[in-house]
């Protein structure tokens, strides 16, 4: 079997959490891998022969379907004609830190093999990637490790034998007057969940999770909020041509400003501009 990469995260540094789109002739390839892997069939139907922990299952993969392979299980798989994946990959420190953030004990932590599962969570999440990866205007790190850690947070829930977490648990006001202040400093950075959480001083994963039982959104969502906001003062009130707008706001670029500003505010920089 002989692979050839379409799109990777290599390169946009997300902590714990790499991703990555391949082409994959028919053949056979036997795997153990060092992260804990979650692939997702993104190509035509296929019929793939697996073997896991065990088990052996032949069966038609669709668009959606997903493979969990933990971390030290070999594998074997086979196809008789060419597919595309989507492979997520997730370190053992971010399994690690999210259980603890989620009141688990993370030494009591396996999580199961599972060599055919659709679960519309980890699908929303693999799209969602795959749309990430595959765009000119990524979100940046924050919006990945986001995904990263929803990722994580779901196998902890749904595919390893833990009790359920706590819900009930928010950042304190002065931590969080800590970030919003950051964030609004430093919006023309790529924060990334990392920096953030060492703002609060806790754990990245048990940042983005008390974040959003405090201010009832994601991190990155309420950071795309942000720019959009301090765009929308800098086009009504000064003169600096929409491209610089965007990048003094943290955008990638112009049509990336526009795109957000649609969505979070139902109008367009020109409208604004008038």
């Amino acid at each position: 079997m002989v692979f050839r990469t379409r799109a990777s995260s290599k390169d946009r540094h997300w902590n714990g959490f790499e991703a990555v789109i391949y082409e994959a002739t028919a053949g056979y390839s036997k795997d153990q891998y060092v992260r804990h892997n979650v692939s997702m069939q993104v190509g035509r139907p296929l019929l793939v022969t697996s073997r896991c922990n065990g088990e052996t299952m032949r069966r038609l993969q669709v668009p959606g379907d997903v493979k969990i392979v933990p971390l030290g299980v070999p594998r074997i798989w086979e196809t008789e004609s060419p597919t595309i994946k989507l492979t997520m990959y997730v370190s053992p420190t971010l399994v690690f830190s999210a259980a603890e953030a989620m009141g688990i004990n993370p030494d009591r932590v396996t999580i199961a093999p599972q060599l055919h599962v659709r679960d519309p969570r980890i699908e929303h999440i693999g799209w969602a990637v795959k749309t990430e990866l595959e765009t000119p205007e990524p979100q940046g790190r924050l919006y990945g490790e986001s995904l990263g850690l929803a990722l994580t947070a779901r196998l902890l829930s749904a595919y390893a034998p833990v009790a359920a977490p706590h819900g009930d648990a928010t950042l304190s006001r002065r931590r969080l007057s800590r970030v919003l202040d950051y964030v609004q400093s430093n919006l023309s950075s790529d924060l990334s969940l990392d920096e953030l959480a060492a703002i609060a001083g806790i754990s990245a994963s048990h940042f983005k999770l008390l974040f959003k039982q405090t201010v009832g959104m994601p991190v990155h969502q309420y950071v795309i909020r942000c720019r959009v906001e301090y765009a929308a003062e800098l086009l009504q009130s000064a003169d600096p041509p929409p491209a610089d707008v965007a990048l003094q706001a943290g955008f990638a670029n112009q049509s990336h400003m526009a795109r957000c500003m649609r969505r979070v505010m139902g109008v367009t920089p020109s409208a604004l501009r008038g």
